[in-house]
């Protein structure tokens, strides 16, 4: 019964990201990969520390809804270190790809299409 609910919950944080945090933030996140594995796997990560019950795995550990409080404070820790690493090593890789061989392209390839301007393809473009 705990995953449906997990499952329930899941999809309204994920649609709401999607649909309203992308849009009152405007990033760019053209395949909604944050809106869906971020939020998704923070949300997976927060619930296995509410909903955690050793009757189900003897091996784990119950959650908070069966009165194990640390072990929700040990997903919500988990989360800030996962987030924190992630978004580091996102700045560091940026930063040196960047320097490399730089993030964006010119604006005239941008106008022109980056399907004909960066792979040679015609597609979704009306320029052959």
């Amino acid at each position: 019964m705990n995953a449906i609910f997990i499952g329930i919950f899941v999809s309204v944080f994920c649609y709401a990201a999607v649909s309203r945090i992308k849009a009152r933030f405007r990033y760019d996140d053209s395949l909604d990969v944050f809106g869906i594995h971020g939020i998704g796997g923070i949300w997976g990560t927060i619930a296995t520390g509410i909903f955690a019950e050793k009757a189900v795995n003897e091996a784990g550990a119950n959650g908070l809804l069966f009165g194990n409080v640390q072990q929700f404070l040990i997903q919500i820790l988990l989360v800030l270190v996962t987030v924190v690493y992630a978004a580091a090593m996102t700045w560091i890789l940026y930063k040196f790809v960047d320097a490399l061989i730089g993030m964006r392209v010119e604006q005239k390839q941008e106008i022109i299409g980056l399907d004909l301007t960066q792979h040679s393809e015609s597609a979704y473009t009306l320029v052959e």
